[in-house]
Formats: structure tokens, C-alpha cells, sequence
């Protein structure tokens, strides 16, 4: 199997095994490796976003980890301009792109495009969300297919998030969300890629996880998130969002004992594999499937 004109990408739900098995593939093919995860762009967030180690991976050349402040804004967009140019110089040093990570919405700019929507106001995005509170789901979403009937079937009523979105894109621009994905189209073509799915049996990954966290702690997630809350970062930025600080800020101020702590973020790790899961089924039903035996087996070709 020839990889090495391809732009190889890796995902996976968390604690599945994605940095090794990239490290272990670029050694092989004469990879370099680029981060596809939005938390490990952090460099203030080494223990929790579980960023490869660099004495472990010296190696093999990573790109794109802890290289931005907690304190910045970096979106989808940001991303995508970067690794672009950054496959580019890999392609010309004759390297393989070896892209790795568990944001589902960094690979699928990558593959299909990123939807160039225009953003609202916030005052604007703020109203759609106290309709969306008063109605509730249900309500708003026979309200949101009224307004925009491309929607149906394509959404669930459930998914507060995505039924948001669709009605603020379509009352704010008059034209669907569908549309505006029509649209987009990528720098590639589907044959520049090789995409793998680690599918990890789903007990072995809930092991995986469990003592993930307990190790977190170990290696000094406690004093990591100290810092992290002396930085006085906004709570609307997405590093906030990383898993373990809410968790670990509520042990500093003594309102939880440490085994609630690893408790409580084992839970939510668990709940983000599931949508990372769930993710997967739902858009990379055409990606290489592939378990612990089965990479074991793809390594073994090269």
C-alpha cells in the first residue's frame, strides 16, 4: 500500500491510542505529524488535553501542539490556514502528513470545506436562544422546519445546538444552512486522503479512560489547573471547556475530596468518547474502521 502520497488522517475517541499509533505509522512511512485537537493547541494544557510528550516523540517532527495561549481565540478557520500551508511544506520536503486528533470539525474543514457562514450579532444569536428556552425543543424545531424545511430529517429536534444554528444561519442570511454547505468545497480531492477510525472496543476504552484520569492527577493536572485559573481566562473561551478544570477548580476550593475529582472526570470523558462515537457514525461512515489487532496488523505492512 503506498501512503506516502497521501495526507493520512487519524481519529478517534479519546484515550484510544491516536498519538502512538501515529508515531509508530510516521516512522514507517516518513511522517510528520499535525495536531487535529482542539484543546492541545493550548500550551498552558499539557496534562489535561494529554499532549504528547516530547521526549517520548523527539523523533518524529509534531506540529500545532500547545503553541497558543489559553487567552486567545483560535477557531476552525484559524486552524485549517495553518495546516494547509503546513501540508504544503511537508509535501514538498517529500514528509507525509500525518494528521491526529479527536475534533471531528477539524477534519471535516479539511475534507469537505469550511462553510464561510456569516456571523451574527451576538444580540441577534442571544434572542434565537431565549426562543429556543422558552419553546423548548420541540416547539422550536416545528418552528425551525416552518422557516427553513431543508432542515427536516436532517436534524434531530433533540440537537438544541445544531436546530440553534440552523434557524439563526437561515433568519439572519434567508438562505438554509444546506445551502451554505453546498457551497463549500475543500483544497482536496477524496483520493489525497487516507483516513483511519480507531475503533476501540468499547470496555477496553472505558479501562483506558479511568486510569487516564487517575494519571492526570499523578502528573500534576492539581497544579496545572491552578495556574490555569490564575490566568483569570474568560469562561465563554474554548479552553474552558477542557475537561478536569471545572472538576479540579471545585477541589481547590474544597467543596469536592480528590477520588470525586477523578470520578467526575472520568464520567465526562466518557460522555465525550460517546460523542466523538457518535460523531464518527454520523460523518465518516467512508473512513478505514480499524481496532487494536487490525492496526497492529496495517503496521505490519510497511
Amino acid at each position: 500500500m503506498d501512503l506516502k502520497s497521501k495526507i493520512i488522517l487519524i481519529y478517534g475517541p479519546t484515550a484510544s491510542g491516536k498519538s502512538e499509533f501515529a508515531v509508530k505509522l510516521a516512522k514507517k512511512i516518513n511522517g510528520e505529524i499535525i495536531n487535529a485537537d482542539s484543546i492541545q493547541i493550548y500550551k498552558e494544557l499539557k496534562i489535561l488535553s494529554a499532549r504528547p510528550i516530547k521526549k517520548k516523540y523527539k523523533k518524529i517532527e509534531h506540529h500545532f501542539y500547545g503553541f497558543k495561549s489559553v487567552k486567545k481565540n483560535f477557531s476552525t478557520g484559524d486552524w485549517l490556514k495553518l495546516v494547509n500551508k503546513k501540508i504544503l511544506y511537508l509535501k514538498k520536503k517529500n514528509k507525509v502528513p500525518i494528521l491526529v486528533g479527536g475534533t471531528g470539525l477539524y477534519f471535516k474543514a479539511l475534507t469537505d470545506g469550511l462553510v464561510n457562514i456569516p456571523t451574527p450579532p451576538t444580540k441577534f444569536r442571544y434572542k434565537i436562544r431565549l426562543l429556543h428556552k422558552k419553546l423548548k425543543s420541540d416547539k422550536f424545531f416545528s418552528k425551525l422546519v416552518k422557516l427553513d424545511p431543508l432542515v427536516k430529517n436532517r436534524i434531530q429536534p433533540s440537537d438544541s445546538q445544531r436546530s440553534i444554528r440552523a434557524y439563526e444561519v437561515k433568519l439572519f442570511t434567508s438562505r438554509s444552512i444546506y445551502d451554505w454547505f453546498k457551497r463549500t468545497k475543500s483544497n482536496y480531492e477524496i483520493k489525497d486522503f487516507f483516513k483511519i477510525y480507531i475503533d476501540f472496543p468499547r470496555n477496553e476504552l472505558l479501562d483506558r479512560i479511568n486510569l487516564r484520569a487517575r494519571e492526570m492527577i499523578k502528573k500534576g493536572a492539581i497544579s496545572e489547573v491552578r495556574k490555569f485559573i490564575k490566568l483569570k481566562v474568560r469562561k465563554d473561551k474554548t479552553a474552558y471547556k477542557a475537561i478536569g478544570i471545572r472538576e479540579v477548580n471545585e477541589y481547590l476550593k474544597k467543596k469536592i475530596e480528590i477520588d470525586e475529582v477523578i470520578e467526575k472526570i472520568s464520567i465526562k470523558t466518557r460522555q465525550y468518547a460517546k460523542r466523538q462515537s457518535t460523531w464518527a457514525r454520523g460523518n465518516m461512515q467512508n473512513w478505514n474502521r480499524m481496532n487494536p489487532i487490525s492496526l497492529k496488523k496495517f503496521l505490519k505492512k510497511f
